[in-house]
C-alpha cells in the first residue's frame, strides 16, 4: 500500500488537524509515515500546505514529486485549484465548494469551480452546510476528510479510533461529532463513485 496525499487550504481550516488524523489513523495501521509542512501566515489567512506519505514499505523522502499525488484534498477551492499540478493524472481531488475569501482579488467562484470540474476523478462538495447541519461549521476539516477516505486506503474504523486519540480529552462530544462529520463526507462522496 503507498498514497501520497497533498492538502491545502487557509490557516485556520483545520489543515493541520486531517493530516494529524491521516497519520495517527496510519501509524496506527502499522504503516510508515513522511509528512511535510508548509504555514504561509498560517495561524489565520495564509495558506497551509501538507505532504503526506503512506505506505506499507518505507518511504526516503517526505515529498512529493509535482505530478505524482494519489489524492489532493482542499479544503477551500482556490487551495485546490492551486495544488491540482501536484495530482497524478488517475489521481483524485477532493474539495471543499465553499470559498475562504482572504484576499481581496479572489477570483470568481464559479469559474474555479469549472476549473476544479476538469479533473476526471473530483469530489467537490458543500463541507461547510454538511458540518453546519451537523451543528459545528468546525467540522467541515472532518467532512472534507471523510470524503476523501474511500480513496485512502484505510477503513473508516482507522479514522475513528484516529479522532478518539485527538479528541478524547475534550469528551464524547467533540469525537461524535468528528466521526459523524467523516460519516457524512464519505456518504456525499459516495455520490461521485
Amino acid at each position: 500500500m503507498q498514497k501520497d496525499i497533498v492538502l491545502g487550504g487557509v490557516g485556520g481550516q483545520g489543515i493541520l488537524t486531517i493530516a494529524a488524523t491521516i497519520g495517527t489513523a496510519a501509524v496506527n495501521k502499522g504503516l510508515y509515515l513522511k509528512q511535510s509542512e508548509v504555514h504561509g501566515m498560517s495561524q489565520r489567512g495564509g495558506d497551509v500546505m501538507s505532504n503526506l506519505r503512506l505506505s506499507s514499505e518505507e518511504i526516503f523522502s517526505d515529498l512529493i514529486p509535482q505530478g505524482k499525488a494519489d489524492i489532493v484534498i482542499g479544503v477551500e477551492p482556490m487551495e485546490a485549484l492551486r495544488h491540482v499540478k501536484m495530482l497524478a493524472k488517475d489521481g483524485w481531488l477532493i474539495t471543499n465548494s465553499i470559498p475562504f475569501k482572504n484576499i481581496p482579488n479572489y477570483p470568481e467562484i464559479d469559474g474555479v469551480i469549472e476549473e476544479l470540474k476538469r479533473f476526471p476523478k473530483h469530489v467537490i462538495l458543500n463541507a461547510d452546510q454538511i458540518a453546519k447541519d451537523l451543528g459545528s461549521l468546525k467540522a467541515a476539516n472532518m467532512v472534507i476528510l471523510g470524503a476523501a477516505i474511500p480513496f485512502i486506503g484505510l477503513e473508516l474504523s482507522d479514522f475513528e479510533g484516529a479522532l478518539k486519540m485527538i479528541f478524547g480529552k475534550k469528551g464524547d462530544d467533540i469525537v461524535n461529532l468528528n466521526i459523524n462529520a467523516l460519516k457524512a463526507g464519505m456518504k456525499e462522496a459516495e455520490k461521485f463513485l
